[in-house]
């Protein structure tokens, strides 16, 4: 009983650490967004700086988990809650990335004036910030129903970012002379939809730790 105890004590801070990671890097990809739309060079400054503070997050995560396997050695679903964390803190520690990402392009651009509506991009930034903050709610409370239905949302992100890039390659053709400006906003773009992957990433996390089985959410 005792050695149980010290396991579920072990797994709760795993998972509290797994939700300061989430946490951690969906503020920053919002912080990002806005720091591009307000051309704020010294928050995109700031979020690079931070993202050594969410790759140490991801480190210590692994490092438990390997400890707790090593001291532990869990079995059957013990086992995989844990593998799960693991895959889901990756996840979570790619968002921030991509929050880096946003960053540097918007670092590249400076201060010249945006010469594309931004209007489909924050469509794209507040859907995806919705999926991965209701992906974490459901993660924590193992709820197959609800992440699915996020899963299901992607293909709405997706829609919106084949038809932005087509606009902006549109503008690019039209402006050559903010073709530099045109492909750093791409980027953005393409970081913003691959963001919300890895919501749906974390989907078929949940679904392999409740199941016990593989499931592809949205192809």
């Amino acid at each position: 009983m005792v050695v149980r105890e010290r396991f579920e004590k072990e797994l709760k801070e795993v998972q509290e650490q797994f939700i300061k990671i989430a946490n951690s890097s969906i503020n920053a990809l919002k912080l990002a967004f806005e720091a591009l739309i307000n051309q704020d060079l010294e928050t995109s400054l700031k979020i690079l700086e931070d993202d050594l503070i969410i790759n140490r997050l991801e480190e210590e995560i692994n490092d438990h988990v390997i400890l707790m396997i090593a001291k532990q050695q869990p079995v059957a679903t013990d086992l995989r809650r844990l593998m799960v964390l693991v895959k889901a803190a990756s996840d979570m520690e790619r968002v921030g990335d991509y929050a880096v990402n946003i960053a540097k392009e918007t670092i590249r651009i400076g201060k010249e004036p945006l010469v594309f509506p931004t209007t489909n991009l924050q469509t794209m930034c507040n859907k995806t910030v919705e999926m991965l903050e209701s992906i974490i709610k459901a993660f924590t409370e193992e709820d197959t129903v609800h992440a699915k239905e996020i899963a299901e949302l992607d293909d709405y992100v997706d829609d919106l970012y084949g038809a932005t890039i087509t606009l902006l390659l549109r503008a690019g053709a039209e402006n050559p002379a903010h073709i530099s400006q045109i492909t750093h906003l791409s980027f953005v773009c393409r970081y913003l939809e691959r963001s919300a992957d890895h919501a749906t990433n974390i989907a078929e996390h949940l679904f392999y730790l409740v199941k016990g089985k593989h499931y592809e959410l949205n192809n």
